[in-house]
């Protein structure tokens, strides 16, 4: 056959290979018989090349519409890298200068281009739709067509014109769509939007079986990050965070405590985002910090990890960004934390979206709640999530869910009943609604259907939330129930379920783990709050503090704060360096104080063998310095407090916060300038005079010995900070 053997040898002379994977060639062979092809393909599976090697081996230019600026310029380098002439490929896009634009319009004009990448939104100007129509098209490949689907994890809406912009190009001109993630529902949406309903599918299994999935409560979250990538020396990977500012934060505690880190977001100018993925790419960073708009298109074979500081939006883009790790078929670590106020603050994103819009990012969140909070095998999850059929023990340990111990349930009195309820019912509720009815939950909808009177209503109240939450979710894994496509999630009696009606057999469901609350938001000082607090320890400092408060005159909390001498008692610190990374102590106060209490924890550790985790005492960020430094720069020219407050969009009680924190840690400040204006020098020494003898700093305190109705709350919070600058520092 002549086209197999020019594929072959079209192979190996572009990109060096021998042999294609697994459907490459029959795709491209559909491609080159001027087929609609349409490939479902994970991450990690060599999609680029279905289109790239038939547009090399076609007549004409084949167009590439892709929403990634990083993903077309990775792809041109490396076409003209295999085809050793930069006329080969081409992209355009917004980041092209009118010269740049014109000498790509040349080259396509005189047939020197086989590729040409257009962004979605280049590919609907008018006058580039009038220059397409000159051009000899071979196809038109639509890669992350998944984000034609409202449904797709990634919907945008130019990518719902591209149909209509390539019947203007041109008549029958073939299409390949690609995409790396699509349930039944996006695929639908695809074919249908781009009227390819007979295009050929080829689809590939989703099972990466060298990744491991592991879903954590959202406790520590810095802390156990540090940890993990401490456990990984030598290994590269990737951390999603949902915003920015969460990225920024991340990668400055990283490279605090060793790792080196850098940030990648939208935020960040084109030539540093490129910079980042090239050092990224030739291993001088460590780590990435992103928003999800890393990665895509960065083909690094051996990242070793992906971890999700925050738990992602959807299945689709939590499997995309997972299937980041281990591409060259080596190890994968998948680590997710799981907290529900990141579920309440992404419902919270969602309130300001149109009715349709909300309701379906609804749905699609709580596919990812229910994968995060199941004890099922992980793996099994995502694959049913993606259509596909899969048996746990083909898991081979490789999930959290799969090593854990379960406890196990007998389903079949509850799943008839479950099943039967639909049955009789009908397909016109979802999960929610069905558990209210199990458990008594009487509401607007449950009378409205008047299932308040039906007979299942409250039957299985005792045995709550999580046992009814577990059962539906494992009766949709057994096929017995599906959720309706076009009606996203409505429950709906499947075949299977039918049978087992008709036919009942013993069957054991797993109960959901009760997820401990991993609600817990990261300090600025990740550090604190982390470890067992040893109680015999924080005995002897406090009494130490006593001692040497009255050594020096002074109110033992001007000596170390309660919070302080807490986190010396988890972690143990034995040099200055060590000190002054605990919450609240800084150089100042570690130097003036620190001797003694660094001396005592020193002899005590060595007296109680007590193995310090030294490696994993996270260093805080210092994400709050330049605030910090610029109040200090502030008060030093005596600007006025509120002023200060005002001109950095903070309100004047963060602003006290800061210069307490900032006072705390050992800083010396005179505010005098504006406590002269805000409270009388009688006033003034009254409460200094309170403060010499107090046992403790408590405002409260404060207000009720001097009286409510001659201070404020923030009177008092002024007073104690210049009190602990001129005592304590």
């Amino acid at each position: 056959m002549e086209i197999e053997k020019s594929l072959y040898d079209n192979l190996q002379e572009f990109f060096g290979f021998d042999t294609f994977k697994g459907d490459q060639e029959a795709i491209i062979t559909n491609i080159l018989n001027k087929k609609d092809t349409f490939v479902i393909m994970p991450t990690g599976g060599g999609k680029s090349i279905c289109y790239q090697l038939p547009a090399l081996m076609s007549e004409g230019t084949a167009i590439v519409i892709s929403p990634l600026i990083a993903l077309m310029k990775n792809q041109v380098d490396q076409l003209r890298a295999f085809g050793g002439r930069e006329s080969i490929a081409h992209f355009l896009n917004s980041s092209l200068t009118k010269g740049e634009i014109t000498k790509v319009k040349a080259d396509v004009s005189s047939g020197k281009t086989k590729l040409l990448y257009v962004a979605p939104e280049s590919l609907t100007k008018e006058d580039n739709v009038a220059f397409l129509q000159t051009v000899n098209i071979s196809f038109v490949a639509v890669d992350e067509a998944h984000c034609i689907s409202e449904w797709g994890h990634d919907f945008r809406p130019e990518y719902r014109k591209i149909r209509t912009i390539i019947n203007e190009v041109g008549d029958n001109i073939p299409i390949i769509a690609l995409t790396a993630t699509a349930t039944p529902k996006v695929q639908s949406d695809i074919r249908k939007n781009l009227q390819m309903t007979d295009a050929t599918l080829f689809k590939s299994s989703f099972n990466r079986s060298n990744l491991y999935y592991e879903v954590r409560p959202k406790k520590n979250v810095v802390k156990e990050i540090v940890k993990f990538i401490k456990n990984n020396p030598g290994k590269t990977g990737i951390i999603y965070c949902l915003s920015r500012k969460k990225v920024e934060e991340i990668a400055e505690i990283l490279n605090i405590n060793g790792i080196k880190a850098l940030p990648y977001h939208a935020g960040l100018d084109a030539k540093t985002r490129a910079e980042t993925q090239d050092k990224f790419l030739m291993e001088d960073v460590q780590v990435i910090v992103a928003t999800i708009a890393f990665g895509m298109g960065i083909d690094k074979p051996d990242v070793r990890y992906v971890i999700h500081h925050d738990i992602p939006k959807s299945m689709e883009g939590y499997y995309q960004e997972t299937g980041r790790a281990g591409r060259d078929g080596g190890e994968g670590h998948c680590l997710a934390f799981y907290s529900k106020k990141d579920v309440d603050k992404l419902l919270k994103f969602m309130k300001d979206k149109p009715v349709s819009e909300r309701e379906i990012g609804t749905q699609i969140l709580k596919e990812v709640v229910d994968y995060s909070e199941s004890s099922v095998c992980r793996r099994k999850q995502i694959l049913h999530y993606f259509g596909e059929k899969f048996d746990e023990t083909g898991c081979n340990n490789m999930c959290d869910n799969c090593r854990s111990s379960k406890t196990y349930f007998d389903a079949q009195e509850d799943l008839i009943k479950l099943l039967t309820f639909i049955k009789e019912e009908g397909d016109k509720f979802d999960d929610q609604h069905i558990m209210n009815v199990f458990m008594g939950q009487n509401n607007q909808p449950i009378s409205a259907y008047k299932h308040d009177e039906h007979k299942f209503f409250g039957s299985g109240k005792d045995k709550g939330y999580n046992y009814w939450n577990s059962l539906i979710l494992q009766a949709e894994l057994s096929d017995f129930v599906k959720k309706d496509i076009d009606h996203y999630g409505l429950l709906m009696l499947t075949d299977e379920g039918r049978k087992y009606l008709e036919n009942p057999y013993n069957i054991k469901y797993i109960l959901n783990r009760e997820m401990e609350a991993g609600d817990e938001e990261d300090g600025d000082e990740p550090s604190q709050g982390s470890g067992t607090l040893d109680v015999n320890l924080l005995k002897m400092l406090k009494d130490l503090r006593k001692k040497v408060a009255k050594q020096k005159s002074l109110p033992p909390f001007v000596i170390f704060q309660d919070p302080s001498l807490d986190e010396m008692c988890i972690h143990y610190p034995i040099t200055m360096e060590e000190l002054k990374r605990i919450h609240g102590v800084g150089a100042g106060k570690a130097l003036k104080f620190g001797a003694p209490f660094l001396e005592l924890i020193k002899k005590y550790v060595e007296e109680n063998n007590i193995e310090r985790a030294q490696d994993f005492v996270v260093k805080g960020t210092a994400n709050k310095s330049a605030l910090k430094v610029s109040i200090i720069q502030n008060i030093d020219r005596k600007i006025a407090l509120d002023d200060i407050a005002h001109a950095k969009g903070i309100s004047y009680e963060e602003l006290l916060k800061e210069v307490e924190s900032i006072v705390n840690s050992g800083t010396k400040l005179n505010i005098n300038y504006f406590i002269d204006e805000m409270i009388d020098k009688v006033r003034q020494d009254e409460v200094y005079d309170y403060f010499r003898e107090a046992e403790d700093d408590s405002i409260d305190k404060a207000l009720q010995e001097l009286g409510e109705e001659d201070y404020t709350y923030e009177d008092i919070q002024l007073m104690r900070i210049k009190f602990i600058s001129e005592f304590g520092n």
